[in-house]
């Protein structure tokens, strides 16, 4: 029996990887081609291509408002989790590393319920009383922030073991430092990419949450999702720029965190 070639195995690999590539990205191409075509109903090509619906989206105040406001709570999240996380994650892992199994096991609890259970406890809850913040965007970013909580914990959590926080922090006391300079100069540092991680693929999944904003706030503070779902009977033209739009952001901030994450580790 014959063994193969290593180059015809290698011209196989790259002739799979493409297809699986190209079969992924085809329903996006077909969402970018619709969104520019002028009219694209009983022909297999459009019969023209413009960018109004773009110009039509970025100029409409509604969406640009509703852009924002998803960007508040979804920083306002992230802060959130970042300083309250990090500090977490250190005493746990410097001081008390027994506890991380129990960690894992209560920051896995959000995505233990459903997100219309837990939205109709937080109505009862948070709808009226001295804590009425249903309808407000407080809400949100509490709830945001307990999603976040399993991305942020696991990236993080790899991180400090792949960097082997004791030693690290040992041999920082060793030549002087206190524990906060070493676990702000030296600790911190290392930990660059995994928040970077955590960081990424929360905000990605935060961005896109629709259940929570819509039941909790709907249109009294209307979030990109919320305004996607409201306009889904405008034109598919204008809804396909919108989709393309979102898309093109994130990928933008992705490439842009990774240019300066490679740049500062050169």
């Amino acid at each position: 029996m014959s063994r193969a070639e290593p180059g015809s195995v290698g011209l196989y690999h790259r002739v799979v990887v493409y297809l699986l590539f190209a079969i992924l990205l085809l329903p996006l191409a077909g969402t970018l081609v619709y969104s520019i075509a002028s009219s694209w109903s009983a022909t297999v090509l459009p019969s023209g291509f413009t960018f109004k619906w773009y110009v039509q989206l970025w100029s409409d105040p509604r969406f640009l408002h509703a852009f924002g406001q998803s960007l508040i709570v979804c920083v306002g999240a992230l802060v959130l989790s970042v300083v309250l996380i990090l500090p977490l994650l250190f005493v746990v892992h410097y001081h008390f590393p027994k506890l991380d199994a129990l960690m894992n096991i209560l920051i896995l609890l959000p995505f233990a319920v459903p997100p219309v259970v837990s939205s109709v406890g937080l109505l009862q809850l948070y709808g009226s009383g001295p804590l009425a913040m249903v309808g407000t965007p407080w809400i949100l970013i509490g709830c945001y922030f307990t999603v976040a909580l399993p991305f942020m914990y696991r990236a993080i959590t790899n991180n400090l073991q792949a960097i082997n926080l004791r030693d690290l922090m040992d041999a920082a006391q060793l030549l002087g430092a206190s524990t906060f300079q070493a676990a702000f100069l030296v600790v911190l540092p290392n930990l660059r990419k995994g928040l970077m991680v955590a960081l990424l693929l929360s905000f990605s999944f935060l961005f896109g949450e629709f259940v929570f904003a819509n039941i909790l706030v709907g249109t009294r503070y209307e979030t990109l999702q919320v305004y996607l779902n409201n306009m889904r009977n405008s034109s598919g033209h204008f809804t396909s720029a919108l989709v393309i739009s979102y898309f093109f952001f994130v990928l933008v901030l992705t490439w842009a965190a990774n240019i300066l994450n490679k740049d500062k580790s050169q």
